[in-house]
């Protein structure tokens, strides 16, 4: 294997390394500044923000891919869901995403099921790999992406700076902060516009954020912080097929394949306050104090003779508001730290008619403005957790951590009397431990759960929507991952030059997690279908990070996946051939025009889609002068299945990017021009595919733009595409003084 291959190049390793007779406890879900690797028993990734500062990016899926075992499902625009391990590959809605996204404290999950991250404002990013509920509670099904916003005496000074690029690409940025001996802040203004390489997916995205520390005394401080954020996006860009990927790559037939929601209003905003106390050299103390809001406006539902309208206006406010406390104390033999979360997350929920509806069967009419649904979800989470380090031997440390969550949900319905509520008590750990063969080489091991509670819409669907198609489950369960993995790591040497290594082997299990009795997003024949604890997941594989500089002029990184990502328990997914508006038919004998059948698929064993086995990143910088940096970076992807049962498959491809720096003093003013070209060799790719649940419209009979027939075969022409746009540069300047 390449791992075997590597270890067996490693030389000595490098003198010096951590003082080895102290243990601390680095583990947080409030800031940064405890980071450490040494001791640590889960494999940990850290991206530091100069170097996301130096790589111009558009959107944290260009840092993550550097990453193993990180993978992105981008779409259109800068929001995208972040995924961990292949774990929640299989979905691509609003749900979450199977990873805990947290900034300064702050969980970030949005309406859309998708996560947007001011690439502007980073000052570190943390990826924590295998279940990490263990620190952060529901959903970190297989880890978690911690980022901390800019902050420190840095940032004095004022910053100017502008990008434009392809597709109508710009951005504007302006920073002002100061220093002092009791203070440091800053304060920053931006804004990232674009037409879009799609059609009707121009977006725009405005941020005022910054950030204040007070130094208390010699030993606390306080910093407070906000973000604020106003996005308009629109995220047309899927097409139906391979057909249209190829003649209509930019989604402009919006009569055939518009998408199901559109023309989102996202406001944002996120305050905190946190404050750190030293008590000794060994024992500190942080509370974390926030409030992140989101309010989403979207329309829903395109109208079938009109797809330009929409049926449905969504308004949707949520508020999360929270308090963590983390206290620790390090010491030669122990180390510990006890903490609390305390949640209180309110989710309003509206819909009204955006345009006057035909009812069904002969209803009447629904008026424009009339409610569809108006509802309130309060949800409350107190929590307990901990982490206790103990040395058994002088180079074996024992890492134990231990959470409790009690979870509560309180439902109710303004358009009647319906209340509902449910309680569930979960418990989630880790067990790990890490070997020190040396100052700087570890071999380390553990076992973590992740878990996810049901939602209220999977608990009461039938309660909440008498009519529809999907029944209640009160008794559902909470749905658990349980993470295995052992790594090596270490400062070395390879091929003579410094070089850091990790490389780790995992094993995630899901069993009994939630999905519907008749499939994921699948058809049912007949009776209701219902979500249940029905499904399973085996994801194996391993990871490999290398990075090292050779010489003071080059210096290089390399992260490599190999994923194996299988259903163990996938018992029921219908198959829809055939025109679904028809009458029922005969799979064998199908007319396929004039009627609809459905077939029967039992999944285990099939790959899970969209996790491709083999996931390779290579990057290369060099200095050819002393201004100037040339970056040149490569990301493969090998092939991958679009759909459950494993019918369509995607090829894979190769992309090359490069980035050209030059960063200049010229008095007191420190000048940085960049250029960047994505996709080099403008590859012909899918961004990302979809496989669906049946037979797609797939003929134009009439020359009317809509595709009205269909063929009773399920193939490439009847999955959802989103085409990547191709070569595209972005040129910029910064100036600080």
């Amino acid at each position: 294997m390449v791992a075997a291959a590597i270890l067996a190049g490693v030389g000595q390793p490098l003198l010096g390394g951590e003082d080895m007779n102290i243990i601390h406890v680095e583990s947080t879900t409030i800031d940064d500044k405890f980071e450490n690797k040494r001791d640590e028993a889960s494999n940990i990734a850290v991206i530091s923000g100069d170097k996301v500062d130096k790589a111009h990016t558009e959107n944290i899926q260009q840092m993550l891919q550097s990453i193993p075992g990180v993978t992105t499902d981008l779409q259109s625009g800068d929001s995208l869901k972040i995924h961990i391990r292949g774990i929640e590959n299989q979905v691509y809605m609003g749900e979450k995403p199977g990873v805990a996204v947290v900034i300064d404290g702050v969980p970030v999950f949005e309406r859309t099921g998708r996560v947007n991250i001011d690439m502007d404002n980073i000052e570190s990013i943390k990826v924590i790999k295998g279940g990490a509920s263990y620190l952060f509670g529901d959903d970190a099904l297989s880890g978690a992406v911690i980022i901390t916003t800019k902050r420190g005496a840095k940032y004095q000074g004022y910053t100017l700076g502008g990008e434009v690029g392809s597709f109508g690409y710009n951005k504007e940025l302006a920073r002002a902060g100061f220093s002092s001996e009791k203070a440091s802040g800053h304060v920053q203004v931006s804004r990232r516009d674009t037409d879009g390489y799609y059609d009707d997916s121009d977006s725009t995205s405005d941020y005022l954020n910054g950030k204040l520390m007070y130094y208390l005394d010699d030993t606390s401080d306080l910093s407070f912080g906000l973000e604020v954020a106003d996005r308009h996006k629109n995220s047309h860009g899927s097409v139906k097929g391979a057909v249209a990927a190829e003649n209509d790559p930019k989604s402009t037939d919006i009569f055939s394949y518009n998408d199901y929601s559109n023309h989102y209003e996202v406001d944002l905003a996120k305050f905190f306050v946190t404050y750190s106390k030293d008590f000794s050299e060994a024992d500190n103390l942080m509370l974390n104090l926030y409030s992140y809001g989101d309010e989403t406006q979207f329309h829903s539902a395109p109208d079938s003779t009109d797809p330009q309208l929409y049926k449905n206006l969504n308004l949707y406010d949520q508020v999360q508001r929270g308090l963590k406390a983390e206290y620790r104390s390090s010491g030669e033999a122990l180390a510990w730290m006890a903490a609390a979360d305390l949640r209180a997350n309110r989710y309003e929920n509206n819909v009204e008619a955006a345009i006057d509806i035909p009812g069904r069967r002969g209803a009447p009419t629904i008026s424009a403005g009339t409610a569809l649904s108006d509802d309130t979800t309060d949800e409350t989470v107190n929590a307990v957790y901990g982490e206790i380090k103990y040395r058994l031997t002088q180079p074996l440390v024992m890492t134990v951590n231990g959470r409790y969550d009690h979870i509560a949900y309180d439902y109710s319905s303004n358009l009647s009397s319906l209340e509902l509520d449910k309680t569930f008590d979960v418990t989630s750990w880790r067990v790990g431990l890490n070997y020190a063969l040396g100052d700087s080489r570890d071999i380390y091991s553990n076992i973590s759960t992740g878990f996810r509670a049901p939602s209220v819409s999977q608990l009461f669907s039938g309660d909440i929507s008498p009519t529809g198609d999907t029944d209640s489950n009160p008794d559902l369960e909470p749905e658990f991952a349980i993470n295995m993995e052992i790594g090596y790591r270490a400062k070395t040497q390879l091929f003579g030059a410094d070089t850091d290594l990790d490389v780790a082997i995992f094993q995630i299990d899901r069993r009994d997690y939630i999905m519907s009795t008749s499939g994921q997003y699948s058809v049912v024949d007949g009776a209701k279908d219902y979500y249940d604890n029905i499904g399973g997941v085996r994801n194996r594989g391993l990871e490999l990070a290398l990075s090292s500089s050779p010489t003071p002029k080059l210096s290089w990184n390399l992260a490599y996946t190999f994923l194996d990502a299988r259903f163990t328990q996938y018992e029921n997914f219908n198959l829809l051939l055939g025109n679904r508006y028809g009458l029922v038919g005969n799979c064998a004998v199908l007319d396929p025009k004039t009627e609809y059948c459905i077939e029967h698929y039992n999944n285990e064993g099939n790959l899970v889609p969209r996790t491709p086995k083999h996931h390779l990143n290579l990057s290369a910088s060099y200095k050819p002068a002393s201004f100037w940096t040339v970056t040149g970076e490569m990301d493969a992807s090998s092939s991958y299945y679009v759909d459950e049962i494993n019918r369509v498959e995607v090829d894979g491809h190769e992309t090359f990017n490069l980035l050209v720096n030059y960063d200049r003093t010229f008095g007191k003013s420190d000048w940085s021009f960049f250029v960047r070209v994505d996709n080099l060799f403008d590859a012909d790719y899918y961004n990302t595919a979809r496989g669906g649940t049946g037979d797609a419209q797939t003929v134009d009979s009439d020359g009317d733009g809509i595709y009205d027939t269909y063929d009773g075969i399920y193939n490439d022409n009847d999955v959802s595409i989103v085409v990547n746009p191709g070569r595209s540069y972005t040129a910029g300047v910064t100036v600080s003084f």
